[in-house]
């Protein structure tokens, strides 16, 4: 009479192990990077002014460049095409001199993310051989739904496993905790906080997911932050979409089903928009119809009377 607890295969315990350790050094590498930009502030060496991200191909040549003391020729030699266009801009940021204290830190700040890039690149290889090798059709299902990608489709196969454990996707969302605490006193209701139970990992890229989401245009899922947003504020309706995409991506694994949006549109394509006409009336027909109204009035208040 007892429900048995959902314990996962050993393999698939593994498996989870891997998206959660990836998801750690991920956080790690973040930390590390922000320690890299702390050193770089007061040093004045702002290249986010330059760069978008100072920590793809063409940023962490600038900073190897700097911490192994190369000219400022030299760096600027090893740039893209698109980012010697900004040659000026980046030669004044080069031609200030970093303390030798800053370039012994930031090396090693290097060090630790590509060591980081590396491993959490093998983590991926595991994570995608076990994903694609034993839950491809889930795989392809859940990447269907905007904002789901790769990573985001094997972590929340990693954290839950097997949907058709859950009787509805209400039951999935609560697993999750994402629905929201109610309290009862007499004959009220009170809506408090989401649980927070469940599965943090999940619940972490579910929200991402949702945030993803909410700023894809022209969706059903935009459509549904929209009008939450306008009711119960930005932070909550983010929270409400994770939880109505939860419920999705249950109905679109057990039922064996692509997500479709019927709203969606591709860029370029013309929508089609239904064009009523109107009658034109002259004045005496429209005379004519108002005095047949009066009538037919004046006859349903004689009845009545």
């Amino acid at each position: 009479m007892i429900q048995p607890s959902r314990v996962f295969p050993k393999d698939h315990r593994e498996f989870r192990s891997y998206v959660r350790l990836r998801h750690k050094l991920v956080q790690k590498r973040t930390d590390i990077k922000n320690e890299a930009h702390a050193i770089l502030a007061p040093e004045m060496f702002n290249l986010n002014d330059v760069l978008a991200d100072i920590f793809g191909k063409n940023g962490i040549s600038i900073l190897s460049g700097i911490t192994s003391g190369k000219s400022t020729d030299q760096i600027i030699e090893s740039f893209s095409p698109n980012v010697r266009k900004k040659g000026i801009l980046i030669r004044e940021i080069l031609d200030r001199e970093i303390s030798q204290s800053a370039a012994v830190r930031l090396q090693v700040c290097l060090d630790l993310i590509k060591h980081l890039d590396d491993e959490v690149k093998s983590l991926e290889r595991e994570i995608f051989n076990y994903a694609y090798g034993e839950h491809k059709r889930e795989m392809e299902i859940l990447m269907s739904v905007h904002r789901i990608g790769e990573l985001g489709a094997a972590t929340l196969i990693a954290e839950i496993e097997n949907f058709k454990d859950f009787s509805s996707g209400d039951k999935l969302a609560s697993w999750l905790g994402v629905v929201p605490n109610v309290y009862q006193s007499a004959d009220k209701f009170y809506n408090g906080r989401i649980t927070k139970r469940g599965s943090k990992e999940a619940r972490w890229i579910l929200t991402q997911i949702a945030q993803a989401a909410a700023r894809k245009k022209n969706s059903k899922l935009k459509e549904f932050f929209n009008r939450k947003k306008k009711s119960i504020g930005h932070s909550k309706a983010i929270i409400a979409l994770a939880r109505k995409i939860a419920t999705i991506i249950w109905h679109l694994i057990t039922n064996d089903e692509m997500y479709e949006d019927e709203t969606g549109y591709q860029k370029g394509e013309i929508q089609k928009r239904k064009i009523v006409e109107t009658e034109i009336f002259s004045v005496d027909e429209r005379i004519k119809i108002i005095s047949g109204i009066i009538a037919i009035m004046g006859k349903e208040e004689g009845e009545s009377t």
